[in-house]
């Protein structure tokens, strides 16, 4: 568990992500402190290490990257069934990317960085706290932020049995939606067109297995 000074951390950069209208302000200029080295947190300063392919990520590193994903997540947050959770996955959606980035054939990929961020947000929030449904929460919305990309394309790296079950389709549609738009040059209005089929497709799907179990439609309040 983290020291004193951590848990102050954890617990500042939480009032920011639920607070601030633009977080990242806030967090590039903690990402330059000290404190962001040490276990876990150094987990995110990685993240300014690792490239990406300027094909889908113009803005350059992972860490540009989540920092704009964490800007439309305050856009949205208060659509969010839990924004605490949702902020903080948003921050930690791309945590596995540093230990799966690679060039393969010429480009760099990070083929598993879902799963594999899934496993490690767990890691970094158990270091920072005890709030366990929080943490599987976040897990949840890491490990499936892929999956619009996924199932819209109808690629075969899809889990939606599994969504289904450990993550609320409304963030995840949500959290989707602006791990999207946090690249520059994104394109809005087809993004919020694909976030429209993605949610309806989660939505039908949720409603055909509480159908089969007897528990009947979606709450989509």
């Amino acid at each position: 568990m983290a020291d004193q000074k951590q848990s102050k951390l954890f617990s500042e950069i939480t009032e920011h992500l639920l607070q601030d209208d633009v977080p990242s302000y806030y967090l590039n200029t903690l990402s330059n402190d000290p404190a962001w080295r040490k276990y876990p947190f150094s987990l995110l300063l990685k993240l300014k290490q690792t490239e990406q392919s300027r094909k889908y990520h113009p803005e350059g590193n992972v860490w540009n990257h989540t920092v704009l994903v964490v800007d439309e997540a305050a856009r949205v947050r208060n659509e969010s069934k839990n924004p605490k959770a949702f902020m903080w996955a948003s921050l930690l959606h791309d945590i596995g990317k540093p230990d799966t980035t690679q060039w393969r054939k010429g480009r760099i990929t990070s083929y598993d960085h879902d799963r594999v961020g899934a496993d490690l947000c767990v890691r970094f929030l158990e270091e920072l706290t005890n709030e366990e449904a929080f943490i599987k929460t976040v897990r949840g919305l890491v490990r499936y932020h892929m999956h619009m990309l996924y199932i819209l394309k109808e690629l075969p790296y899809g889990d939606l049995v599994h969504l289904l079950r450990e993550s609320d389709i409304f963030d995840c549609a949500l959290l989707s939606k602006c791990d999207r738009l946090g690249r520059t040059g994104a394109d809005v209005l087809e993004e919020e067109d694909n976030y429209k089929r993605y949610l309806t497709r989660l939505i039908e799907a949720k409603e055909r297995m509480q159908q089969k179990s007897g528990n009947g439609a979606v709450n989509r309040n």
